[in-house]
């Protein structure tokens, strides 16, 4: 049944390679660079148990598309639609990293009082911990209060490559 898949495929670019999945609501995932398959079926069965894994890369090319003409610089934002699950706290952090500008970064407090949660810097950073689509949701533009950047599922050599792509980009 239609409403009960999620497609998936590889998505690769020059620098790294990682699966994304879609439901036929929208882009649902995009994997850390170099995880094993069993990476979107952990997440698959935490967030959609009852969804079918199938593998369509025909479905996933608008998806990929955009991924690319982002790394490459031609796209400062996203456009396509996302089907993100997750509670409703972490869809709160996840819309606020949403409206971070192209380019800039904010701080995990700042997310906090963006959400009306001055006192959940913790659960703000567990909340991005948790933001299944990689770049779409921009969790890498969140650093620390001191602009020093901390953790991030892809690694921060990955987070602090996409920072400088940005701030290229944003310049130009």
């Amino acid at each position: 049944m239609e409403g009960e898949v999620i497609y998936w495929s590889i998505f690769s670019d020059k620098k790294w390679s990682m699966y994304i999945a879609a439901t036929k609501d929208g882009l649902s995932y995009i994997g850390t660079p170099n995880a094993e398959f069993e990476e979107l079926e952990k997440w698959a069965k935490k967030r959609l148990p009852k969804y079918t894994l199938v593998e369509d890369a025909s479905k996933l090319s608008p998806y990929t598309s955009e991924l690319i003409e982002y790394l490459n610089g031609d796209c400062i934002e996203f456009t396509l639609k996302m089907d993100l699950h997750g509670t409703p706290f972490q869809q709160s952090v996840w819309k606020a990293l949403q409206e971070i500008p192209y380019g800039q970064t904010v701080s995990y407090t700042d997310i906090a009082n963006r959400i009306g949660k001055p006192k959940s810097v913790r659960a703000v950073g567990t909340a991005i911990g948790a933001n299944p689509v990689l770049m779409s949701v921009p969790c890498h533009r969140v650093i620390a209060k001191s602009g020093a950047l901390t953790g991030f599922r892809a690694g921060l050599n990955m987070k602090e490559q996409l920072l400088e792509l940005e701030k290229v980009n944003s310049s130009r």
